[in-house]
């Protein structure tokens, strides 16, 4: 469960931004091998009592063999993985957004 290394590297990052931290806000990409789900249901786990809210960043990718610029098609999405291709030629693009997992707020007392 690679999430839980994610919740504690990101509870270790939050406490180094404040010493009484009440709860956390985190960007997850669409892209990202894990859902904002995930996240939250680790950062609980491995910190029951901050508030944690995540908010979802849509993706943008650009395709090489086309130029596309936008939201890839996803194609299949699992534990740890997302498959995403080019909407206009179906191959492979690359992410420009939307990748990350990102502290974005620590909430402290």
């Amino acid at each position: 469960m690679h999430e839980i290394a994610l919740a504690e590297k990101i509870a270790v990052e939050a406490e180094k931004r404040a010493k009484a931290v009440k709860g956390v806000v985190v960007e997850v990409g669409e892209l990202a091998g894990v859902t904002g789900e995930e996240i939250v249901e680790a950062l609980k786990f491995v910190r029951p009592a901050w508030k944690v809210t995540v908010a979802e960043k849509k993706a943008v990718v650009e395709c090489g063999a086309c130029g596309f610029r936008g939201a890839p098609k996803i194609v299949e999405r699992a534990h740890d993985f997302v498959v995403f291709e080019c909407p206009k030629c179906g191959t492979i693009p690359k992410a420009l957004e939307g990748a990350e997992i990102i502290l974005k707020k620590v909430i402290f007392v």
